[in-house]
């Protein structure tokens, strides 16, 4: 019972909770902090909103990883995809230091700006797999950080960024990008495939495979399902990008 009377909640929340991530309301009241002490930690500085229920520690130095996962908890399906997910899984092409994260999920919404602020990104919201596809197939932290955030495997990222090809995503880095990714799971790439209705980048998958011989254009081919016509599309830039059955 002393021990309880003498419990100080602002040492509470500076001792057990984690550095380098927000602290949202729930994990606030995880160590004995309610709604109106938050606010008045707010009011006398010891926490700094970052958004509504949403705070951090004044001085505190946001990391990205976790803030990732942060944010994970609260936009369903969020994960590093596309460009971003090739590069850190080793396949890339001249990628800055400074390029911009590319984040997908699904919903359509705003990033925060706390995070965007810190962590300059993209975020991309579509439907490139069929509802059927399996939650979650394809996404999986690093190897090399198994608590991090989910970041779509090579078959999936793929599919991701061509699905983004002269809108956000341009041709020519594209395909450099795509001419290093060799080596794929060609289960994993055909189940992917089998849930892709998205013409462009199923077939962009299927002829820049051929192009460029890469091992597993067979396989590409194979899975397409997708028209026996043409497909062509004006590109943002002005360019019309066709694409053979």
């Amino acid at each position: 019972m002393l021990l309880s009377a003498h419990r100080n909640p602002l040492k509470e929340l500076q001792t057990r909770l984690p550095r380098g991530i927000p602290i949202d309301i729930q994990a606030a009241r995880s160590v004995g902090v309610s709604s109106a002490l938050a606010w008045h930690y707010l009011q006398t500085g010891w926490l700094v909103r970052l958004e509504r229920g949403v705070f951090m520690f004044p001085n505190d130095e946001l990391q990205r990883d976790p803030c990732l996962k942060f944010l994970a908890k609260r936009i369903p399906g969020l994960h590093v995809g596309g460009k971003t997910a090739l590069a850190w899984r080793g396949f890339r092409h001249n990628v800055s230091s400074r390029e911009h994260l590319v984040v997908w999920g699904d919903v359509r919404r705003s990033l925060p700006d706390w995070f965007v602020s810190r962590f300059p990104c993209r975020y991309v919201s579509k439907n490139l797999f069929s509802k059927d596809l399996p939650l979650g197939f394809g996404l999986q932290s690093l190897p090399e950080a198994p608590d991090g955030p989910l970041v779509s495997v090579p078959e999936r990222a793929l599919l991701e960024m061509l699905t983004e090809v002269g809108v956000k995503q341009g041709v020519e880095e594209a395909r450099n990008i795509m001419e290093s990714v060799r080596s794929l799971r060609l289960d994993v790439l055909a189940t992917l495939l089998e849930h892709c209705p998205r013409v462009k980048a199923h077939r962009l998958c299927v002829q820049w495979a051929e192009e460029l011989a890469l091992d597993w254009a067979a396989l590409a081919r194979k899975s397409l399902r997708t028209g026996t016509g043409r497909w062509s599309s004006r590109l943002k830039d002005g360019t019309t990008l066709t694409l053979k059955p």
